[in-house]
């Protein structure tokens, strides 16, 4: 009797194969807009650094020095996202993601990092709040996959 409730009717497969097929597609398909978005974000930032650069070079040594961090951090985070990129890349050729918690976690780091200002102590508050920020999307995240699998198989 519970093959025939899983079997249905005749030669069809049972929802639940057909909805992980589903969600299959849509996570790869997802992740392809994902890695085209972080590919687009990298090549503007580039151009962005690249223009600075140039203007610096423009402008004397002294204009160099001034924009040097600001164009390294740049550089930098276009090599982060590109990191991101073969992550998402990684993820659509295995179908497998095991580092989603700590993605989650390095990429608000890096941007609170990035985003820091004053010193020590504002390296200190960028700090406490990534750690807070992290905590918070990774129970989100865990929130949300868990209600995704109630939904999807009872």
């Amino acid at each position: 009797m519970s093959n025939e409730k899983h079997s249905g009717s005749g030669g069809q497969k049972p929802w639940t194969l057909r909805a992980s097929k589903l969600l299959g597609t849509s996570e790869s398909v997802v992740l392809v807009l994902i890695g085209v978005a972080l590919v687009l974000v990298a090549v503007l930032l580039l151009y962005s650094s690249m223009y600075d650069l140039k203007q610096a070079v423009q402008q004397g040594p002294g204009e160099i020095e001034h924009r040097a961090i600001q164009i390294l951090n740049t550089v930098l985070l276009v090599m982060m996202t590109m990191e991101i990129v073969y992550t998402v890349a990684i993820s659509l050729e295995s179908h497998t993601l095991n580092a989603e918690p700590f993605l989650i976690i390095g990429v608000i780091a890096c941007f609170q990092g990035m985003r820091s200002q004053g010193g020590t102590e504002g390296v200190g508050r960028s700090a406490t709040s990534a750690v807070v920020l992290s905590s918070l999307f990774v129970m989100l995240a865990d929130v949300i996959l868990v209600k995704l699998i109630l939904v999807f198989f009872p």
